[in-house]
């Protein structure tokens, strides 16, 4: 049974207040890249709604310490400090882009990441899917973004970008459809911070996320036909 020490405990307390004094400038990055978003020539046409927050410093404390004993069990330590804290996380500001039928993703990218390069903001790492739905893996790779399964049936494409600024800022932009924002929602509100306990939750949740992309499959249906 691994457990955290006393030093454990005021590198997390010294990396949680770190960030709550640095916490504006997550907030400016954020409301940045969604102003960017907002005011594009094109992107606007193609999301449905974009909203922004930084993390909670009681959700961060939690992260940081279940990081630090699932390292402690697999033998593998997250070293977290003050000086390290902007490098091994990188959500600590997110924004999240809904947009409503599959074949928008393709432009979504394109304008994205025009606004980035504008901006010169840096990619610091390839934009990856999470996605369960094997069918839909070629959507994304066909337009230069890594597909990788996840048996948790989350659906999201993932952005991680980094400020142009002194101090190191990143933010993780996710874009998903209105469908697997719902999924994503209930989840986030049953299964997060700490997985349920609860098998029969965990099967509602298979149960559900099958739904949305069944919903999210007739919505690019119902548009496919549209434009017909």
């Amino acid at each position: 049974m691994v457990s955290l020490n006393k030093a454990d405990i005021k590198r997390i307390d010294a990396a949680v207040a770190f960030y709550q004094v640095k916490r504006n400038l997550f907030e400016q990055f954020a409301k940045s890249l969604v102003s960017a978003i907002e005011l594009h020539n094109e992107l606007p046409k193609f999301i449905h709604f974009v909203k922004y927050r930084t993390k909670d410093p009681g959700h961060l404390k939690h992260k940081l310490e279940r990081k630090i004993l699932d390292g402690k069990r697999t033998g593998s330590p997250f070293e977290i400090n003050e000086s390290t804290l902007f490098e091994r996380v990188t959500d600590l500001a997110g924004v999240r882009l809904i947009h409503l039928h599959t074949e928008q993703m393709k432009d979504v990218h394109t304008h994205l990441m025009d606004i980035l390069d504008e901006q010169k903001y840096k990619l610091i790492e390839k934009p990856t899917a999470n996605c369960w739905d094997v069918e839909y893996e070629q959507i994304f790779t066909d337009i230069g973004i890594v597909a990788r399964t996840r048996d948790t049936m989350y659906t999201t494409v993932h952005y991680v970008v980094e400020s142009n600024q002194q101090t190191r800022i990143t933010c993780e932009i996710q874009v998903r459809t209105l469908m697997d924002e719902v999924w994503g929602e209930v989840s986030h509100r049953v299964n997060y911070p700490d997985t349920s306990s609860n098998e029969s939750c965990k099967d509602q949740l298979k149960i559900l996320a099958r739904l949305t992309t069944g919903c999210t499959r007739l919505v690019d249906s119902i548009f496919k036909t549209h434009k017909s």
